[in-house]
């Protein structure tokens, strides 16, 4: 890949990328001729029907699936060597914590694994918490968190080794309305603390475009991108910025996106 002088080569980038499953059935198509740059220090959100490729296709980045055609690098190597240099954190749609761990305990798992020694351990893990305003609670148990809380514990356990790179499979998808927004401020402003690059797989449109610099719009399976739309509102973005003519001219767009993918569906 050539890159021109005084632009930076792209943290995550797929050309022509297939997938497909074998299963009894015959196979599922789960994604085809998907292309996509992903820039240092963005916020990518990935919507689309249930069933679209947008988890598979975050997999794919992490190295979880294998896809039978196509390219796919992060941070200019293979996913399977980002993945062993341990270049992003994976927060799932349930928060996964061990009930028999506290959440100090939780975050500290994956550290432990990977060698850090006792000091380090314990200073990552309150700066972790730091970051997600939940300070004081590392000798909690997961079952005395709400569940906002245990999503936030989540998130803490993917930041504590400090990946460039942040995938979220629709994390806040379980979580009531209320809880939602307060996440997804809070995520906002962890993003713009750590300008980490953050891929986010989500059903909302709305949060989609609360939240993301640029918005990926993927069509029924096989999963298509059938439009990029880069943001124009600000990095501030209060709650309010929801009711603006912007926003909702965004997310008409997202809409239309999401129509128009049905006329690919096979």
């Amino acid at each position: 890949m050539t890159i021109q002088p005084g632009i930076s080569a792209p943290v995550i980038s797929a050309k022509g990328l297939d997938l497909t499953f074998q299963t009894g059935d015959g196979p599922v198509h789960a994604l085809r001729d998907v292309s996509l740059d992903i820039g240092k220090g963005e916020f990518v959100s990935f919507i689309g029907p249930s069933g679209c490729g947008k988890t598979t296709f975050l997999r794919v980045m992490a190295d979880l699936e294998q896809p039978t055609a196509g390219q796919i690098t992060v941070n200019g190597t293979s996913p399977e060597a980002a993945r062993k240099a341990r270049a992003y954190g994976y927060v799932f749609q349930a928060a996964g914590l061990y009930p028999w761990r506290t959440i100090g305990g939780n975050i500290r798992l994956p550290l432990e694994i990977m060698g850090y020694d006792r000091a380090d351990q314990d200073a990552r893990v309150a700066r972790v918490l730091d970051l997600v305003e939940l300070g004081g609670f590392e000798k909690k148990y997961p079952w005395q968190l709400s569940g906002g809380m245990q999503q936030r514990a989540s998130i803490a356990r993917a930041l504590a080794f400090d990946a460039d790179i942040l995938l979220m499979d629709e994390p806040f998808g379980a979580l009531d309305e209320i809880v939602r927004d307060h996440l997804n401020e809070q995520l906002l402003k962890l993003w713009d603390r750590t300008n980490k690059t953050i891929c986010f797989v989500t059903h909302s449109i709305p949060e989609a475009v609360y939240l993301s610099t640029k918005i990926v719009v993927m069509s029924p399976r096989p999963g298509r991108i059938t439009d990029v739309i880069d943001s124009p509102l600000p990095r501030a973005r209060p709650l309010e910025i929801r009711d603006t003519p912007e926003f909702l001219e965004i997310a008409h767009r997202v809409r239309e996106g999401l129509r128009a993918g049905h006329a690919y569906d096979d």
